[in-house]
């Protein structure tokens, strides 16, 4: 009975694997250990689990160094990364698929030579170093197999893609028609009409006209989005009244600083040593008789004139050369004097005044610096307690109340400059607040603290005509400016189709000779160039401006000017276009690669390594 029980037993656990097995298949498991080692195959290739979790990484990373921020993988696949990796893999082992069917290896002993070539992989001595060798795949998660048939591939690849984009050129014609385009010339006359040449000024605009201007053009007056804001704060100003500073304070920071209120006269000096007192006095008999310069000089002990430059020196900073340095003349060479590094001769370059603030002139700066200071410090330490009361619940006016900040409100957009908008941390905090956040106490530059509230969002809106009215009316006159300059510059033109003589308009007007397309001139369109291109010769056209009309007579066509320059930039082009051909040809070949391999993509794999990434 007992053998009978042990039997069924064993049938029975039998069947619970079996029943198990086929759960596990039913979920893609494909061994006991359920293992995914690939995630796609492209012809005979496989695209292992390993070459694709570390092309997303590298896609990733990329995007993260960018961005300086972390990516997670849902925002990965959000944004393609994970379709971006698994293409460029495709079309790698597409390649490699086509190398295997051409036979195409670099062989073991060109394999070794790039290994040994490789820099990361050599030791102090510059030799191949095998444990850095194994470091070096450890860093990256690849073992020596994976990397040299990595390597291996690769090489073949670079064979292929070699054989294909080889010798490949655009045709010449191609070449020189962008090159015409691009060095391609025209002389041409322009005359301008400015509002001083109308004939009749346009008068002020009504208020009707100013109404259905704003009406016609109300996309022109909006205002940008819009923080309301509510916010308190305490700078060191609002408590300098209330610090009180002693004169013995200020009097230390006047002694601490004497340096900067008491200066004595200076020369700014430039000091050229030499090894000898002899040598030193054959330099100055040369600069004497004008054979030779003291940059020469300089340069001739092999300094520039920035090391011998001293700068400004005070008499104390010279020792024995001080009385004949400070006794020279502006722009002369005195010496050989001493000096810590032997006989020099001495350039003096510039005089500075004796410059002395007295301390009662001084101080009453100082004491100002002194109340600052303690005033930021007062705010620091009083800043922990605001922030506890905001804590608590308070309100900005309840703290304005209870403590000595100041209430204020402000508009705020992208704009913003002026008063509290001013400083940076101010408008840092304007960007970023949100509806419902609670106040809290941040720091300004000069030591200030505030805390605001968001009110109200105002979204992009068309700005009221009250506000606006005076722009509104600018615009309108611009614009019928233009209009009236454009009519004028019609009847120039008719002037100048029948005797075509520049002078007889009256109108200021230059001749420009052998532009090209992207000649820069002041006062024009930014499509200037461009319509003057599109003129025949002789052919006249009105180009209306920003608040003038030009006149503009096309005189001659001219072809590009054979300069260094154009061969040069003709030379780039060139390679540039060969470089695109090739390369649109590859890439045709390899989608042709990828199409022959009939790629077959497991998403279940895919979805198991995303989801464990």
């Amino acid at each position: 009975m007992a053998a009978g029980m042990k039997n069924l037993s064993k049938t029975f656990v039998w069947i619970l694997m079996g029943l198990l097995m086929l759960g596990l298949a039913g979920f893609g498991a494909t061994s006991l250990t359920g293992t995914v080692r690939t995630v796609a195959q492209v012809g005979d290739e496989d695209i292992s689990v390993n070459e694709y979790v570390r092309e997303l990484q590298r896609e990733i990373r990329a995007v993260e160094n960018q961005t300086g921020q972390p990516l997670q993988m849902s925002q990965a696949i959000e944004i393609g990364l994970d379709q971006l990796a698994l293409s460029r893999l495709t079309a790698l082992a597409a390649i490699d698929n086509e190398v295997g069917l051409l036979g195409i290896s670099i062989g073991d002993e060109n394999l070794q030579k790039e290994i040994l070539a490789i820099p990361a992989f050599q030791g102090v001595n510059g030799t191949f170093d095998r444990e850095a060798y194994q470091f070096q795949l450890e860093q990256v998660g690849m073992t020596d197999t994976e990397f040299e048939t990595d390597l291996r591939k690769e090489s073949a690849r670079t064979i292929v893609q070699g054989a294909i984009m080889g010798g490949i050129e655009m045709p010449q014609a191609l070449t020189d028609v962008l090159t015409d385009f691009i060095g391609a010339r025209r002389s041409f006359t322009v005359a301008t009409l400015t509002p001083d040449a109308l004939t009749t000024p346009v008068a002020d605009p009504t208020d009707a006209q100013v109404q259905a201007y704003y009406d016609e053009n109300s996309d022109q007056f909006t205002l940008p989005r819009t923080k309301q804001l509510t916010y308190a704060i305490l700078s060191p100003d609002m408590l300098l009244d209330s610090v009180e500073v002693d004169e013995d304070s200020v009097r230390r920071l006047y002694d601490q600083r004497s340096a900067e209120f008491l200066q004595p006269e200076r020369r700014l000096v430039e000091r050229l040593p030499f090894p000898s007192e002899e040598e030193a006095k054959d330099a100055m008999a040369q600069l004497e008789v004008g054979g030779t310069s003291f940059e020469q000089l300089v340069r001739d002990r092999e300094l520039e004139l920035s090391d011998v430059d001293l700068g400004d020196v005070t008499r104390e900073d010279l020792e024995g050369a001080a009385d004949a340095v400070f006794a020279a003349e502006l722009d002369t060479v005195v010496g050989p004097l001493p000096s810590v590094f032997g006989p020099a001769l001495f350039r003096i370059n510039g005089s500075l005044a004796e410059n002395n603030t007295s301390f009662e002139d001084a101080a009453p700066i100082l004491h100002e610096e002194l109340a600052a200071d303690r005033a930021r410090r007062q705010i620091e330490a009083q800043s922990e307690d605001i922030n506890d009361l905001l804590a608590g619940g308070a309100t900005l006016e309840e703290l304005v109340a209870e403590t000595e900040m100041e209430l204020g409100q402000i508009d705020w957009t992208r704009q913003s400059e002026d008063g509290v908008a001013a400083y940076e941390g101010f408008r840092a905090a304007a960007e970023a607040v949100q509806e419902g956040d609670f106040p809290e106490v941040a720091f300004l530059e000069d030591g200030s603290i505030f805390a605001m509230r968001l009110n109200e969002v105002l979204p992009r809106r068309p700005e009221p005509l009250d506000t606006a009215r005076e722009r509104v009316a600018m615009a309108w006159t611009l614009a019928e400016t233009g209009k009236a300059l454009e009519e004028q510059a019609n009847v120039v033109l008719e002037q100048l189709k029948e005797d075509g003589d520049f002078t007889a308009t009256d109108l200021p007007f230059r001749v420009e000779n052998a532009l090209t397309r992207t000649a820069f001139l002041d006062d024009v369109p930014a499509d200037f160039m461009t319509q003057v291109f599109e003129m025949e010769p002789d052919e006249l056209r009105v180009v209306p401006g920003a608040g003038t009309a030009l006149i503009v007579r096309l005189d001659e066509l001219l072809p590009p000017d054979e300069t260094d320059e154009l061969r040069q930039a003709q030379e780039a082009l060139a390679a540039q276009l060969n470089q695109a051909l090739a390369q649109n040809i590859f890439d045709v070949y390899v989608r042709d690669a990828q199409v022959r391999a009939r790629p077959v993509v497991d998403q279940r794999a895919l979805n198991a390594v995303q989801a464990s990434y």
